[in-house]
């Protein structure tokens, strides 16, 4: 989940990289740095924070024309200077910038150790920056063939960039699980773990494949796969604007995405409705209409707010289609051994397309045949690469870490899916396709009302409670998975715990934190199980506890007890979760400003996590891992001195 910019071409390539990094801080802002070739030396400047405190670093009269940049979340070592990247070897030839996790950094750096190197840092990326300049050194061989090679002894995610004081005009570039893009200019290059660095001065993108390595220099791009022949690449012509990537105004990147979301609605929906013959046009769902019309279960993977998301598909197709779903944890679904059926289908949800675990739980479901469908925020992302059919939400990018118009677009995806199944499944009638289809095209403006007319109240309740240390948010039916969004997004940029929990499971444990200093936000807007959690309310009052409710416009029982009550529209029960959302996303914004955090970039959290750790891994597949370590171990010591 890190972050890597590149540039080689004519132009001063330290600036380009600086805002780039600037611009993929949401995937960790631990430590930054970058190094360009200068006197047939590495110039390295690195340092722990934000992209902010290295530019300080850099004199301003600094030029490098080929140059990498990095912004790091920590995993292996804590954020400090030393372990920041790039990290250059030993012998000071090769340098490198990496995203992933090498999985047996250990037995490599042993072997490495046995030949003479040292090492300045904790990271895995030192281990692999050396095993590249020694091998290359010990075989003789070019920069491109020593990272083939290399790679080779590799097991683990990664992209990396890698440069040569002996190339000192080219680049290499490799991925695996991680993402990489190259932008294509006019005798210039652009590298990047996302288009959004480089999108200013280039619209066209290669994505490179799992596998793949990558030769560049400013007018030359060579691209070999696994079986190192030549690739001829495809370029894509990025849709994406400069201005989708700028605060626009907004003090911050969640308050614009916040309100971006009735856009971001009608940009989802757009030309998939046809309301004079009922129909539900998505090219995923449209291409394996037989597989929904006959499958006996759907299972959702997902992880973080993707993964509540799909709680809430749950309920829509569920209570619409009529077909059993599944909601799991991606992180889990792998290491549980679970039992896939040919005729099932996996919905993967993931805003970036490059979620690890996600990724990794598609893998297992293509594995024993399943039908695999991506909702998905990113064209050219791994998942919309990996999956048979999907989805696009186009909710457009999202700079913030917390996500919010994300979640909103996958809803509505969801409730086009749901209808879509249900007509192809005869679980829907004409009328009831009609109502909650048009309530659906015209939801925006409902959306609309709240972000305009509540906003200002949820920042008064705001200031209440901003000191708080626990919060509670409770509800009932599709409103459960909203209120574990709500206390998820609290929590996530606030730093105050809370639970959320569905209504009538507050009387098994979470009552006994009631008290006059807790909120508790419950949500209350859907007619359908309205006077159990009024009875809810009762409790929570009965205990002197602090009672904000989301209730309907017109609400004449709970807004009499309620200590606060924020009022939005009335709407359909399946899309309720696209109005109920807003108002908890505003409350966490305005806690979390008025606390002093930083919203956009929260400690400890990035916006992909694109890494993960192997230890169950590591003993599912013992056999296969005991030969890669062999492997490297019996290379390293074959090069050792006879006694």
């Amino acid at each position: 989940m890190c972050g890597i910019v590149g540039y080689v071409g004519d132009k001063n390539g330290i600036p380009i990289v600086l805002d780039g990094l600037k611009r993929l801080e949401y995937r960790g802002y631990d430590s930054s740095g970058l190094c360009y070739h200068k006197s047939n030396k590495f110039n390295l400047k690195k340092k722990k924070g934000k992209v902010s405190d290295l530019e300080i670093l850099i004199p301003k009269n600094s030029f490098g024309s080929i140059v990498m940049g990095h912004t790091r979340w920590a995993t292996h070592g804590k954020p400090c200077d030393k372990n920041a990247h790039p990290h250059i070897s030993m012998n000071k030839t090769i340098s490198i910038v990496h995203n992933g996790i090498i999985e047996n950094y250990d037995s490599l750096k042993e072997g490495l150790i046995q030949r003479g190197y040292k090492f300045k840092s904790e990271t895995d990326t030192e281990v692999l920056v050396n095993l590249i300049e020694f091998i290359k050194t010990d075989l003789n061989l070019s920069l491109i063939e020593a990272v083939q090679q290399s790679l080779t002894q590799v097991i683990g995610a990664y992209s990396i960039v890698v440069m040569s004081i002996d190339e000192p005009e080219k680049m290499v570039l490799a991925k695996k699980g991680s993402p990489l893009v190259i932008g294509v200019g006019k005798e210039e290059h652009f590298i990047a773990s996302d288009p959004s660095p480089f999108l200013k001065y280039t619209k066209r993108a290669i994505y490179l494949d799992d596998g793949e390595v990558a030769l560049i220099s400013k007018n030359q791009l060579s691209i070999l796969t696994t079986d190192k022949k030549i690739k001829s690449p495809t370029i894509n012509k990025l849709t994406m604007e400069l201005e989708e990537i700028e605060k626009g105004g907004f003090e911050t990147f969640m308050l614009k995405e916040i309100y971006e979301q009735p856009k971001s609605i009608i940009d989802t929906l757009r030309g998939r409705i046809i309301k004079k013959n009922q129909v539900i046009k998505l090219r995923g769902l449209n291409e394996s209409a037989n597989n929904f019309k006959n499958a006996k279960r759907i299972i959702i993977v997902a992880c973080g707010t993707s993964w509540i998301a799909g709680l809430v598909a749950e309920y829509i197709i569920e209570g619409l289609a009529r077909l059993p779903v599944e909601v799991e944890y991606a992180s889990e679904f792998r290491y549980r051994n679970p039992v896939i059926y040919k005729d099932d289908i996996v919905i993967a949800f993931s805003q970036s397309g490059e979620t690890a675990d996600t990724i990794s739980a598609l893998k297992l479901a293509k594995e024993k045949g399943a039908l695999l469908y991506g909702i998905c925020n990113v064209v050219g992302s791994t998942i919309s690469r990996l999956v048979d059919v999907g989805t696009f939400t186009h909710a457009g990018p999202e700079i913030g870490v917390a996500s919010t118009k994300a979640f909103t677009a996958q809803v509505s995806v969801s409730v086009l899916i749901a209808l879509g199944i249900a007509k192809l499944r005869n679980q829907i009638t004409n009328k009831d396709f009609k109502i909650i289809s048009d309530e659906l095209l015209s939801i925006h403006e409902k959306m609309q009302y709240t972000l305009t007319n509540c906003n200002k109240k949820i920042e008064k309740i705001a200031k209440k409670y901003k000191n708080a240390i626990n919060a509670l948010y409770l509800g009932r039916g599709l409103s459960f998975p909203v209120a574990l969004e709500g206390a998820l997004k609290l929590k996530e940029i606030s730093y105050i715990h809370a639970e959320g929990y569905p209504a009538a499971e507050m009387k098994h444990g979470p009552i006994a934190l009631i008290d006059e200093n807790m909120p508790t936000i419950i949500i209350a807007t859907n007619k359908r199980n309205y006077e159990k959690i009024f009875s809810n309310a009762q409790e929570i009052k009965a205990r002197n506890g602090k009672l904000i409710a989301i209730v309907s416009h017109g609400d004449n029982q709970i807004s009499k007890i309620a200590d606060h009550v924020i009022e939005v529209k009335k709407t359909n029960y399946y899309l309720s979760p696209l109005i109920n959302t807003i108002p908890l996303q505003l409350f966490s914004y305005y806690i979390a400003s008025l606390r002093g955090c930083d919203v956009d970039q929260p400690r400890n959290l990035a916006k992909s996590v694109t890494v993960e750790w192997e230890l169950i891994e590591v003993w599912l597949d013992g056999f296969w891992l005991s030969i890669q370590f062999h492997y490297s171990i019996i290379y390293f010591f074959s090069k050792l001195p006879s006694s």
